[in-house]
C-alpha cells in the first residue's frame, strides 16, 4: 500500500493538533466565498482595498435649475459629474410623477467633461428633479440628490375659466371662445353708461399678471385689479387708447379684473389680452 499523507497520520495520532491538521489539509476557498467574506467584513478590509473602493465612487449633482423661457416653458438644468464620465455620455433628467408614484425621464443631455446641460419644455409646475449617470467601469451608477423646483410659465388668464362675473348696468364679460382665441387670454368687457363690469379667475400658484387694455369706449374708463373685493391697483384710460396694467399677485388666489365708466356717452367697452405667470 502507498504511504498515507502525513497530515492524516498526524490527525490520528495527536488529537491536540487537529486545528493545525485542518489548516494544512483544507481545500482552497472558492472566489465567491472569499468575496462574500470580504463584503461582510468591509470594516476590517485593508487600507488599500478601502482606498480603491472610494476612488471608484462617482457623484452626480444638479448645480442649477431655472426657467430660461417663461413663454415657451423651457427649463435648463446644469449638472456636475465627478469624476468626469466618458465625453458624450447620455445623462437623463428624471421628474417625479406624484400621481404615478414613480420617476420619469423627461429629457437628457450629453456630458462634456464634468458638466452636462439639459433642456426640457414643461408646463407650469412644482416638481422634483434629479439627474443620473449609468455605470462605467470602474464606477457604479450615480444619482443626484433630489431638487424641488417651481416652474413659472405664462398662460392665458382665462385658461381655467371664470369663477364669477358681475357689475352694474347690463355688465357683459365676454371671453373669446377657444376656436378664436386658443391662448385663452382675450375678452371684451362692456356695460351701459355709468356702469361697471368685473370677472374673477383662480390665480392660485401665480405670481404676476400682465394686462393689455384697448379702450374702445367713447370716453374715459378706469380698469382695476382686485384681490377678491379689495382693490390693488388701477389705471385711468382715455378714449381709444392702449395701455398696460401689470401687477405682482403672489399669494392672491382670487383675482378680479374690473372696468368702470368714468365719463362716456354709451358706457365702458374695453378689450383685454391678459396673461399670468403661474406654476399651474
Amino acid at each position: 500500500m502507498g504511504r498515507r499523507p502525513a497530515c492524516v497520520v498526524a490527525g490520528r495520532v495527536v488529537a491536540g493538533l487537529l486545528a493545525f491538521a485542518l489548516a494544512g489539509c483544507a481545500a482552497p476557498v472558492a472566489p465567491a466565498d472569499s468575496a462574500l467574506s470580504l463584503g461582510s467584513t468591509a470594516a476590517a478590509a485593508p487600507a488599500a482595498v478601502t482606498a480603491k473602493a472610494t476612488a471608484s465612487a462617482r457623484t452626480a449633482k444638479i448645480y442649477s435649475i431655472r426657467t430660461t423661457d417663461a413663454t415657451k416653458g423651457v427649463i435648463t438644468v446644469i449638472g456636475t459629474l465627478s469624476p468626469a464620465p466618458r465625453a458624450g455620455t447620455r445623462i437623463p433628467l428624471h421628474q417625479w410623477i406624484p400621481s404615478a408614484r414613480r420617476w420619469q425621464e423627461v429629457a437628457h443631455g450629453y456630458s462634456s467633461g464634468t458638466s452636462v446641460t439639459i433642456k426640457t419644455v414643461q408646463p407650469g409646475s412644482v416638481r422634483t428633479y434629479r439627474i443620473a449617470v449609468g455605470p462605467q467601469a470602474p464606477y457604479a451608477a450615480a444619482i443626484s440628490p433630489m431638487i424641488s423646483f417651481k416652474h413659472y410659465v405664462w398662460r392665458g388668464i382665462f385658461k381655467k375659466g371664470l369663477l364669477a362675473t358681475g357689475g352694474k348696468a347690463m355688465p357683459q364679460f365676454n371671453v373669446v371662445p377657444p376656436r378664436e382665441g386658443p391662448r385663452r387670454a382675450e375678452a371684451d368687457l362692456l356695460a351701459d353708461k355709468g356702469g361697471y363690469v368685473w370677472g374673477e379667475v383662480d390665480s392660485t400658484g401665480c405670481s404676476y399678471v400682465r394686462n393689455w387694455l384697448g379702450n374702445l369706449t367713447d370716453g374715459t374708463v378706469r380698469t382695476s385689479l382686485h384681490n377678491g373685493t379689495k382693490a390693488m391697483t388701477s389705471v385711468l384710460q382715455k378714449q381709444e387708447t392702449e395701455t398696460w396694467l401689470n401687477y405682482k399677485i403672489l399669494g392672491v388666489t382670487r383675482l378680479r379684473l374690473q372696468v368702470a365708466d368714468v365719463a362716456s356717452g354709451y358706457g365702458p367697452y374695453v378689450a383685454v389680452d391678459s396673461i399670468m405667470l403661474c406654476t399651474n
